[in-house]
């Protein structure tokens, strides 16, 4: 979508992405603190240490299946820009499993003059002219830089190369499905009107083989200011359907079945809702309460019901999960015959097996999952849910590497060890444990303290505090070997907000800190960190706060509403000037989260919660670190770089770093990402005093 700047703000000129006056001032920002950080032997050594990490050999390769081969997206330093590689499940189970190279990015970018990022393929099932699948075709997409708009290209998976006269997405935001061989849905930009405000396409057409893209048939037309509309293939054997989605807003949206006519139906569920199928069974998942009939389902419970009586009008559904005072809904994920559901009790997973009879909607059977540790965090992916009920199941902590095992969820035994991460940092003396604090409105906020076991109660830790607090998602334990190397092992401590605004707790977690609401989230940002300073852990001069996109809009309101509870703050690829967010790349879709700032009573909230405005260059802050990347086209890297010229501007301690490409995660390459990760822990040490 096209920009238009605010000619009022003196630092508007750069919102120009790529302008060369631009460019000048960011390589100008780049050459001076961040520079002298990363010229530093601390800063060196942390970076190779992190980078061997990110590059090891011996880190677990997560794999799909495809057909009869495990595939995997491998980066290490002999690949940079990374491989597509497979091997069989025989192979990945042992030690140094023999792989396949079926797509090597590197040896692509220098062959075509690009420096191309992986961002995932898309398999055809079945080819027409096959009695059975074969998974032959697929369409491989390429970002450039690492930007959201990316390619789309037709790729061959028994030549391994790309189809000569294949099917082309040109670069674009969007996305494609599968139909059949020669038929394509997609969703990409067709020219002016074809995109919505929020920068994402807002048609859904068919596209067939040998036909020019701008001949696509018409599918389906959201509004301009929906947020995006998509269509996709189910490729299921015995329940193959086509389904459109219309995102109307970040949380609400419209299911529609369509017929071999065309025709669309549409799933009657709320617009809040999230209503999915699965061979053929619907499952909704609300965000609200919802009373269909002469029932109330609660928020935040996942309901189940056969989607054929459901079109025929019954509204008897199944309560698949109902939501407590302490638990929530995580995940869920189907396998052949059964669904797990992964819930958090307390921000602790637990996992539940769920057994619906297919031939009685009514059966229900629930048992628990054999074998799984109790550990800070479990995820559970299904191998092939459309025809095994194996699952993977990655369990982790703060303090314990990660380890991959598989089940069978039909057969009920122990879950068998396939791959465990290596030690990337000494543990010893170091506890993990979870505490509660109660925020300004008399809320309980959980959060989680990693410290040496024998912490001095007087202050003088230095301590990070990481926190999200936005869109519904959960932070929860996970290994990290450059948080323990960098900070853990050298005795600085960590906290993990689980605040308000996340989904720790469900949507009415998330819903208490929308909007107008949002305060609620910072308050108990603020709460956490008064009460490691309470409770002797550090103080002030010594507790860092970090964040990103969301997190990084939290801790640029950590750092002008909260300046004197921080001795130093992250603030990475962030939204910061809320007054136009709506206006700057994606930013018109997450409206439903902040508000429009057009609109008066919305700006009048808002302006609260808005650092670029509420910066005051006669207040004292903490030293701040931005970082970004020019090749962001999500968060516009102009939030940070306006807040960056405002605050140097006024004489403050700024540190600016803008990665030239690398998108919303920051980062390209793993040389690129632990120069980033880097960057932040020797700031933090020397602002903070680790050494």
């Amino acid at each position: 979508m096209t920009t238009t700047q605010n000619t009022t703000d003196e630092h508007a000129w750069l919102e120009d992405v790529e302008g060369a006056a631009q460019l000048d001032w960011v390589r100008e920002r780049n050459a001076g603190e961040g520079a002298r950080i990363a010229a530093t032997a601390q800063f060196a050594s942390t970076r190779d240490r992190i980078l061997e990490m990110l590059d090891s050999e011996a880190k677990i390769p997560d794999v799909s299946k495809i057909g009869e081969h495990y595939y995997n997206f491998w980066k290490d330093a002999a690949h940079e820009r990374g491989i597509w590689r497979r091997t069989t499940l025989e192979s990945y189970r042992t030690q140094d499993p023999d792989w396949e190279t079926v797509l090597d990015l590197d040896a692509l970018s220098e062959a075509e003059g690009e420096n191309w990022v992986w961002h995932g393929v898309s398999v055809l099932r079945r080819s027409k002219d096959s009695t059975q699948d074969d998974h032959r075709l697929a369409m491989v997409d390429l970002s450039r830089g690492g930007a959201d708009a990316d390619v789309s290209r037709e790729f061959d998976l028994h030549t391994r190369s790309f189809v000569t006269g294949g099917f082309e997405r040109p670069e674009a935001k969007g996305n494609i499905s599968w139909v059949d061989e020669d038929t394509l849905f997609v969703m990409t930009d067709h020219g002016p009107g074809s995109m919505t405000d929020s920068g994402y396409p807002r048609t859904a057409r068919l596209w067939r083989r040998g036909t020019d893209l701008t001949e696509a048939e018409l599918v389906f037309e959201g509004a301009q200011e929906d947020v995006a509309v998509t269509a996709l293939h189910d490729q299921t054997p015995g329940h193959e359907r086509d389904l459109v989605y219309r995102a109307i807003a970040f949380y609400e949206g419209e299911l529609f079945l369509r017929g071999p006519d065309g025709g669309l139906t549409r799933i009657e569920v709320p617009n809040s809702a999230q209503a999915s199928v699965t061979r053929e069974w619907l499952t909704v998942r609300l965000r609200e309460d919802w009373t269909p009939a002469d029932r109330t389902y609660r928020a935040g419970s996942l309901l189940g019901i056969r989607l054929d009586d459901f079109l025929a009008g019954s509204r008897d559904l199944l309560e698949l999960f109902v939501p407590t005072a302490a638990s929530s809904l995580a995940s869920f994920t189907w396998t052949r015959h059964h669904l797990v559901l992964n819930v958090l009790q307390d921000v602790t997973h637990r996992l539940e097996v769920l057994t619906l009879d297919s031939h009685d909607g009514a059966s229900l059977k629930r048992t628990p999952f054999p074998g799984v540790p109790v550990v800070g965090t479990v995820q559970v992916a299904a191998v092939d849910r459309v025809a095994s009920d194996q699952v993977w199941l990655y369990t982790t902590d703060f303090l314990h590497p990660t380890t991959l095992a598989l089940a069978d969820v039909a057969a009920g035994g122990e879950p068998e060890p396939v791959k465990a991460m290596p030690t990337f940092f000494d543990p010893t003396g170091l506890v993990a444990e979870q505490r509660f604090v109660t925020s300004a409105d008399g809320t309980r906020v959980p959060y989680f303290l990693v410290r040496r076991e024998d912490l001095p109660a007087d202050g003088t830790t230095p301590t990070l505090l990481y926190g999200y607090g936005g869109f519904e998602i959960s932070l929860t334990p996970t290994y990290s070997g450059g948080l323990g190397a960098a900070w853990l092992e050298r005795g600085g401590a960590y906290a993990l907000a689980n605040i308000r605004g996340g989904g720790e707790y469900g949507p009415t977690w998330h819903q208490q800190a929308l909007r107008a609401n949002r305060h609620r989230a910072y308050e108990d940002m603020a709460a956490v960190a008064r009460d490691l300073v309470d409770t002797g852990v550090t103080v002030p001069e010594r507790l860092g706060v970090q964040g990103g996109s969301n997190g990084g809009l939290l801790a640029g309101n950590m750092l002008t509403q909260h300046p004197e509870l921080f001795g130093a703050v992250v603030i990475q690829v962030p939204l910061l000037d809320m007054k136009r967010y709506s206006h700057l790349l994606a930013g018109a879709s997450w409206m439903a989260e902040y508000g429009d700032p057009d609109v008066p009573q919305d700006w009048e909230f808002i302006a609260t919660f808005s650092p670029y405005h509420l910066f005051d260059a006669e207040r004292d802050y903490p030293p701040v670190l931005f970082t970004t990347s020019t090749r962001d086209d999500r968060v516009h890297p102009a939030h940070a770089r306006k807040m960056a010229a405002q605050m140097l501007a006024a004489g403050k301690d700024v540190t600016y770093y803008e990665n030239i490409e690398g998108g919303h995660g920051g980062a390209a390459t793993n040389a690129q990402l632990a120069h980033m990760q880097a960057l932040a822990y020797r700031f933090l040490a020397e602002r903070l005093g680790l050494g």
